[in-house]
């Protein structure tokens, strides 16, 4: 049994092929999952984790079984899907925080049947039916079959996870996001092309996360030929099933992002937590694969942030410090300490009423706050259409202070000084950015050992490149790259001689170690186009961290 103080998550934070806790900044990194009883209060982070559990399910790597005592829906859309579409069962177990606690300071436990055991414990674990649910004609209809196979697998597993969260009906959505198509694992291409042999189609307009190749200049790039060929089936199958191919991690920055309110079917954690917070729409953090079920079906279990209740903030998070003079780098980090103070539930944050943050830091900050809590949404008083939301009679309350964002730009800069590639564009890049980087380039270019790459969505890079950005930007050296981002990049892409590695996103700086094995450092936008330029990285606190 591994019992584990913390959310994990498994992407960025578990090996999809040896089943090892790479993720550096959790207590139990080193530590392997494989067959055991893996207990946890909920999961955390990227929504990639159900697909990385497939993957180890696959190869008899998955843990013998998943216990949570918090609200959880990676992992065991995870487990639903290896049980019911690939015939390997993975018992998945909700209990009482008392129950838990008592299984988790056990020194052995076992599962047989319908049935746990541990020291002290022997407990009935039937599992939660989907009878209940108050389901629509077309619902029915769909659980029948009357629209293919694959549909009604999908309606099956949309009711199972509807009866595992404990709500009695459905909403209907009017668009879907994909996420698990970056081939970060064999598991996403086996899904994608098993649901497009079965006539998966989607039903509401759906757009597409970012992918693991160029789609259009691989070949070029060097990429080997069967990587490059099984990332493109894998773009491919989800494009066959509906999807609009636009490749990008930051679907709120394309024309038509979604209104206050809406009802949508989004996956992706930066993407969700950007739509709840900032945009006022309304998307759980869907698990990879069922948002390809919610966008075949445009039906969600109604519950979570689908609901008033559930989008109230049970954390009230003060932010003490005055922080004057601050720079960008700021708000990953405020999005980062967010989360580890509240790592399963929606905070409230107080204290910035008097800054004034852009678009891009809060793109910035709820990026960085999905690597750290398991939450699909912040309220930031004074800045988000839901601050004013009440909290909870029983919120506890937190002060995020001076020495907690020390600690935290700590935490987050463990790479070399020396930098040899600067990545931008995790999430993808928008066009305030791209204009900024090149104002601060201005005549300079980048250090002949020294790269940088910008990862941004192909919408965004027309219109950068019908400004003139995107020739000033390689005459100063700079790489702009669509379709990848940095949660996907791998070699020869990603420069196999890098060792010191720089970024302005808390996302990337937090995972980068476990993708990429190099630890990176974090800095404002400034700070990394210095860094291109000369090839180093500062190593003092910025300024207004040092009162």
């Amino acid at each position: 049994m591994l019992a584990c103080s913390e959310g994990l998550s498994f992407w960025g934070g578990v090996d999809p092929g040896t089943g090892t806790i790479i993720d550096v900044h959790h207590p139990n990194h080193g530590a392997s999952v494989s067959g055991k009883i893996l207990m946890m209060p909920t999961s955390r982070g990227s929504c990639s984790g159900s697909g990385v559990l497939l993957e180890l399910s696959l190869n008899s790597l998955s843990p013998a079984a998943l216990v949570f005592c918090e609200h959880e829906e990676v992992l065991t859309l995870g487990a639903l899907v290896s049980g019911r579409i690939f015939d390997r069962p993975l018992p998945t177990i909700f209990l009482p925080r008392s129950e838990y606690d008592r299984v988790a300071r056990s020194q052995t436990a076992s599962i047989s049947g319908n049935r746990l055991k541990a020291d002290g414990v022997d407990m009935d674990l039937s599992p939660a039916q989907a009878s209940d649910l108050q389901l629509s004609k077309e619902d029915r209809r769909c659980l029948g079959g009357d629209h293919g196979p694959a549909a009604r697998i999908a309606m099956e597993i949309i009711c199972l996870m509807a009866a595992r969260e404990g709500t009695e009906s459905l909403t209907d959505v009017t668009r879907g996001h994909i996420d698990g198509c970056i081939l970060a694992h064999s598991a996403n291409l086996i899904f994608a092309e098993k649901m497009a042999e079965m006539g998966a189609r989607v039903s509401v307009p759906t757009t597409i996360n970012a992918i693991s190749v160029d789609r259009e200049n691989w070949r070029s790039q060097n990429v080997p030929t069967d990587f490059g060929e099984r990332a493109s089936r894998l773009a491919d199958a989800y494009v066959k099933m509906g999807a609009r191919p636009v490749f990008t991690c930051a679907p709120y920055l394309l024309e038509g992002a979604p209104d206050k309110g809406e009802v949508i079917g989004w996956s992706e954690s930066n993407a969700v937590i950007y739509a709840n917070t900032v945009l006022g729409a309304r998307t759980p953090k869907h698990p990879d694969y069922l948002d390809l079920f919610i966008a075949m079906t445009g039906r969600a279990p109604a519950s979570g942030v689908y609901t008033k209740e559930g989008r109230v903030p049970r954390t009230i998070l003060d932010v003490e410090p005055a922080l004057d003079g601050h720079d960008d780098v700021l708000w990953p980090l405020i999005g980062w300490l967010a989360g580890q103070f509240s790592p399963d539930h929606i905070p409230l944050l107080t204290g910035l009423e008097h800054l004034q943050p852009s678009q891009d830091d809060l793109k910035a900050l709820c990026a960085a706050f999905g690597t750290t809590s398991g939450a699909p949404m912040l309220h930031v008083a004074g800045h988000t259409p839901e601050a004013d939301t009440a909290p909870t009679p029983d919120a506890q309350r937190h002060q995020i202070r001076l020495a907690d964002f020390v600690g935290a730009w700590h935490e987050l800069n463990r790479g070399d000084r020396t930098i040899d590639l600067v990545a931008i564009g995790s999430p993808h890049a928008s066009l305030s950015e791209t204009r900024r980087i090149a104002e601060l380039f201005q005549d300079r270019s980048c250090n002949r050992s020294t790269q940088m790459i910008i990862t941004i969505g192909r919408d965004v890079l027309r219109e950068a490149s019908s400004e003139g950005l995107v020739d000033r930007l390689q005459k100063a050296g700079v790489r702009l790259i669509p379709d990848l981002c940095w949660c996907s990049i791998v070699e020869p892409i990603f420069p196999p001689h890098a060792k010191g590695l720089m970024t302005n996103s808390g996302k990337y700086a937090h995972y980068a170690h476990g993708l990429s094995g190099r630890h990176a450092r974090l800095g404002s936008l400034e700070d990394c186009v210095e860094a291109a330029v000369t090839g180093f990285a500062g190593d003092r606190l910025p300024t207004w961290l040092r009162n």
